[in-house]
């Protein structure tokens, strides 16, 4: 009868105790999860249930097994030491990544909460999601050389691969010089704020978004729903955009090549017409100017702002749309056309401009730009928004 009672007593007394001490530390963190609710860390570290089972489980098998006198296990005492061993270093490494990614995430999410500026919760989020998998990268180092030592015979191969290290350590180093070097490259974006996750970046001509920072490549999700990869050591070594560095907000262009005869000042008040109905333009700045022209067209650029990238896509895409409707509706002699097709005839002035009037002779001599002056005939006419540049 004792040979049945012993091994009951001790494997039920070692699980009853570690569901009892379990359930207790849950209905601590769940008093403390509903006194603090402003505070996550509470609730999140109740995800720590079940390594923590583990863990004590194991701890206290490991130690009273052996207190069964049972045939079976005194015949296989070794292996089943060792298997509770393993099992519990693993168990313990789960539990320590467990707590530190409940203390990281609850710091990230009380700080997020209190900053109303994205750019350093972007950038918070990305160092803690690094450190993070640092953190799991160590711990799961350390807890498999543990495991290996458990084993003798990894014991005596390890005393022989100190003596030989500092030559494994340059084959090592040599053979992993990719590798290392992208780790290293991990530390420098995530704690020298080079791209963080959520920025918008253009590399090798794609536009998207960081979706993903880890310590040895880096995607971005594109506008088209694609994934790009690439090696975190992209970003140090060769130049990108990062659109959202220094602010969000953002300057674009659009750019009409047109015909010469387009009317300029009346494309300027449709500009801001558009814009006036547009909701992605931010209402910081406009303007519209002729910057080039050639024998047959002219080239006006439209300048518009907006609070992020998306924003500007839309308010450019919204200019270039309605301004050329407009123009093929109400000038169409104004688009590019071939010259020796018939074209509309341009209206006529309805007054002389002071565009038309013959140049004077100080404004043909170079020589005399010291003494030129330029006339104004309507001094209280506004000056057109022409950007700069």
């Amino acid at each position: 009868m004792e040979n049945v009672l012993r091994p009951l007593t001790v494997i039920g007394g070692s699980v009853a105790l570690t569901l009892a001490f379990v359930w207790a530390v849950d209905w601590l963190l769940r008093r403390a999860a509903a006194r603090h609710r402003e505070t996550p860390l509470w609730h999140l570290l109740r995800r720590c249930r079940l390594p923590l089972l583990l863990v004590l489980l194991t701890a206290l098998l490991r130690g009273s097994y052996r207190q069964t006198e049972w045939k079976v296990i005194e015949d296989h005492e070794t292996g089943i030491g060792r298997t509770l061993s393993l099992t519990m270093i693993g168990a313990g490494a789960w539990l320590v990544i467990r707590i530190a990614a409940a203390i990281v995430e609850s710091s990230y999410a009380k700080y997020a909460s209190g900053t109303r500026d994205t750019a350093r919760v972007r950038r918070v989020r990305t160092q803690v999601t690094l450190i993070m998998r640092i953190v799991t990268a160590v711990v799961a180092v350390v807890a498999a050389a543990a495991m290996l030592l458990t084993f003798p015979d990894f014991r005596s191969i390890g005393t022989s691969m100190l003596a030989s290290a500092g030559i494994i350590g340059i084959v090592a180093g040599v053979a992993a010089q990719s590798t290392l070097g992208n780790l290293f490259a991990g530390f420098q974006i995530a704690f020298g704020d080079m791209v963080r996750i959520g920025d918008t970046v253009v590399v090798d001509g794609e536009w998207g978004v960081v979706e993903e920072v880890t310590l040895t490549y880096l995607a971005v999700r594109t506008w088209d729903e694609r994934r790009i990869t690439m090696p975190v050591s992209y970003f140090t070594s060769k130049p990108f955009e990062n659109w959202s560095r220094g602010g969000a907000q953002m300057t674009g262009t659009v750019f009409f090549h047109l015909d010469h005869t387009a009317p300029v000042a009346e494309m300027r008040d449709k500009l801001k017409e558009i814009l006036a109905d547009c909701s992605a333009w931010d209402g910081r700045d406009w303007s519209l100017a002729v910057t080039d022209t050639t024998p047959t067209t002219i080239q006006v650029r439209a300048v518009v702002t907006a609070k992020d990238a998306d924003d500007i896509w839309t308010a450019r895409c919204a200019v270039r749309e309605q301004m050329l409707s407009w123009l093929s509706e109400r000038h169409p002699y104004a688009l590019p056309r071939i010259a020796t097709a018939p074209a509309a005839v341009a209206p006529a002035r309805s007054r002389a401009r002071r565009d038309d009037r013959p140049p004077r002779p100080e404004e043909l001599h170079s020589n005399n730009s010291d003494a030129y002056v330029e006339h104004v005939d309507d001094a209280e006419d506004e000056l057109p928004r022409t950007g700069r540049g």
